[in-house]
């Protein structure tokens, strides 16, 4: 059947990671976090004092930053951030307190979406982000636009977050998810949006088994639509 080019996009907190990793997975496809990606360059900046309002400074450190991901013994993919792997430090607080600023900046999104389209150009894969259908892969074969209520949202972050020992009020999280609604939608370079032709999944009250499950159909249903047209 014919390999698809998947993109899942939406807001933050809405399940796009785990059912990016889940659709893959069932698939066989490769997967790939752009969200953490851009996490693991704000985990670099933070690290490094790299100044945000100074370009030569931000060039450089480019540079020098190389994302990868590596399938562990579990086979769950894990970020690793020149050689290191930084899995549970992009999921921290400060990070994602400062993630939409760096993510906002045109010579990041440049860096991050050359290495992004490298990855997906022999198709057979599932990016997720916030700009994949409609910059990084805009002819993606199925793309899908997941939304949740804040409070849903906020929750589920949470939850996450407690998972790597990060306790954080829930006040606390809504403000950082509105923020960064706020920075991704507004932003000059790629802004947060539901490509014209992605089809939006509400993931307010379903599960995730749900979620994958409604991705999967959709996935199936173009592979056959394709195979059928085939003389």
């Amino acid at each position: 059947m014919k390999k698809l080019i998947i993109a899942i996009d939406g807001y933050s907190a809405c399940g796009k990671s785990t059912t990016a990793r889940e659709v893959a997975r069932e698939l066989g496809y490769r997967y790939i976090d752009t969200g953490a990606m851009y996490r693991a360059v704000t985990l670099y900046f933070i690290d490094h004092h790299i100044a945000l309002t100074n370009p030569k400074e931000i060039e450089r450190a480019l540079s020098q930053i190389k994302v990868s991901f590596v399938v562990n013994s579990k086979g769950i993919s894990e970020t690793f951030l020149n050689g290191v792997n930084v899995e549970r430090e992009i999921r921290t607080m400060r990070v994602s307190e400062n993630v939409s600023r760096v993510s906002a900046l045109k010579a990041v999104r440049m860096a991050m979406v050359e290495q992004q389209r490298r990855m997906g150009k022999e198709k057979a894969v599932v990016m997720d982000g916030r700009d994949i259908g409609t910059v990084v892969f805009p002819q993606a074969d199925l793309k899908v636009f997941l939304v949740a209520e804040m409070l849903v949202r906020a929750f589920r972050r949470q939850k996450e977050l407690l998972e790597h020992d990060d306790l954080v009020d829930i006040d606390s999280i809504i403000e950082n998810l509105r923020q960064r609604d706020s920075i991704d939608s507004t932003r000059a370079e790629s802004p947060l949006r539901k490509a014209d032709d992605a089809l939006e999944i509400d993931t307010t009250h379903i599960t995730i088994e749900e979620q994958v499950d409604e991705v999967l159909r959709l996935a199936l249903t173009k592979m056959i639509r394709h195979q059928n047209q085939q003389p």
